[in-house]
């Protein structure tokens, strides 16, 4: 069985019993006919389906978000925008994607040759609970797209959104079977991966949860799509206007009760702003409210629980170890006395390499200040993680910003006065431990697609 827990009062909020191999065996069939059939529907025709399920998105979004709060704990205000951002990902694609697989010319010495972009099949996608619909629709829109079908594997925390994401593409017309979730465990992907009908593989998780993804793909001999953790910098230089970035940098730690991949982590200032930095840094965030996730109006909070009480007692874990090794606490990092799953915004500053906070993911409202000399220290401070993910600078220079974003950062998202994010325009995914393969765009639509040469004597 699967279970909910609300993280905010430890209540089981639904039981689900687990799929099983028979079930799934049957999924894989189902899904593979509704697959073979769905690669002859015409685009505009897939189009309709995607806008259909993102105008389920938006009607649904009040129940829909409510259930978010009590999976996983998202302020029900923010799992409304997730769904809205969801629906306007699914309408991006169903506009775009006739341009985006439409055959290129290829001029070589045949009479006519071209580039067709044509379906793989089934991609199984691995995903998790922090963004439960986003992360999933972030896959399916530009997969269903491309004329694939989707198999979904979701976190077990959150098995209620699973079933609420394949009811949306049910409602919205979907081939039956076309878009199916699989309440299974961790230890079935291995074999899902390696089922005949499974083309490819997309993951969103831990680097380890990565590793053995591309070991099973590997070991199966199909594509495969790997966004992972990140550690990402913000960097903040002289030059910065320090109310910009201390606002900003604050939202960006502790959105989604900082449980996100790309949310900002560690603040690289330089030293002649640093205590200007700080002290604009530590007042935003002791401004954050946190709350009841189901709260609203004048009692909603910025951050709710986090999802489990264990990956809380984990992040103190991280706080205190850094803190026992040299780290100055100055906001947060004392686990609330009443129940649930809460941590409250927290500023570590003076970390330094061998720290948690400096050293890992820490993946909830914990944030770690570090000093550095000059831009160049601050940039090779960046640099120095085995993660690739996102990074930002602030500079009034923006050319200066835009060199560093461009030529500097060694990751996939580089944003320039702004805090990083996703955006169905725009690729998305990492380098280093933070994964390959993109997400999103272009460049996300045609990850899982037979780029085929066409060649006409």
């Amino acid at each position: 069985m699967q279970r909910s827990i609300d993280p905010t009062t430890g209540e089981v909020v639904g039981v689900y019993p687990e799929t099983s191999a028979a079930a799934v065996e049957q999924a894989l069939l189902r899904a593979d006919r509704a697959q073979r059939a769905w690669r002859n529907v015409s685009i505009a025709d897939r189009g309709s389906v995607l806008r259909r399920a993102a105008a389920r998105l938006r009607t649904r979004a009040p129940r829909d978000a409510i259930l978010m709060a009590r999976e996983m704990g998202k302020p029900v205000a923010q799992g409304r925008a997730e769904s809205e951002k969801c629906a306007s990902a699914c309408e991006y694609f169903a506009e775009h994607a006739e341009s985006m697989l439409a055959p290129l010319p290829a001029p070589s010495d045949a009479a006519r040759s071209s580039i067709a972009f044509r379906p793989l099949g089934l991609v199984l996608g691995v995903m998790p609970w922090n963004f439960p619909f986003w992360q999933v629709i972030r896959f399916a829109a530009p997969t269903l797209m491309a004329g694939n079908g989707c198999l979904l594997k979701h976190a077990s925390n959150v098995p209620g959104c699973a079933l609420a994401l394949e009811e949306i593409f049910r409602e919205a017309g979907l081939p039956e079977g076309l878009f199916t979730s699989l309440l299974v465990p961790a230890s079935a992907v291995e074999a899902l991966i390696g089922a005949r009908e499974v083309r490819a593989v997309t993951l969103t998780g831990s680097a380890p949860a990565g590793r053995a993804v591309a070991a099973a793909a590997g070991r199966a001999l199909k594509k495969s799509v790997l966004e992972l953790g990140g550690s990402d910098p913000y960097v903040v230089l002289e030059d910065a206007d320090l109310d910009l970035a201390a606002a900003t940098c604050a939202a960006s730690r502790i959105i989604n009760a900082g449980q996100s991949c790309i949310a900002a982590k560690r603040f690289i200032v330089v030293e002649p702003v640093r205590r200007a930095f700080t002290d604009r840094f530590v007042e935003a965030l002791r401004a954050k409210r946190m709350g009841s996730p189901l709260a609203e109006g004048a009692d909603a909070p910025d951050l709710g629980p986090l999802a489990r009480v264990d990956l809380r007692d984990d992040l103190h874990r991280q706080v205190e170890a850094s803190v026992a090794r040299g780290a100055r606490l100055l906001e947060g990092g004392r686990v609330p006395e009443w129940p649930g799953a809460f941590y409250p915004p927290t500023v570590l500053d003076g970390v330094t390499r061998g720290m948690p906070a400096h050293d890992e993911e820490t993946f909830g409202p914990v944030a770690a200040i570090i000093a550095a000399r000059d831009e160049a220290d601050a940039i090779r401070i960046a640099n120095d993680t085995p993660f690739g993910l996102g990074a930002a600078v602030f500079t009034r220079d923006t050319a200066r910003g835009e060199r560093i974003a461009t030529m500097e950062f060694e990751a996939g998202a580089c944003f320039v006065n702004g805090w990083v994010r996703s955006d169905p325009r725009l690729p998305f995914g990492g380098v280093k431990e933070s994964g390959y393969g993109r997400e999103l765009s272009v460049f996300g639509i045609r990850e899982f697609v037979n780029v085929k040469t066409v060649w006409v004597a």
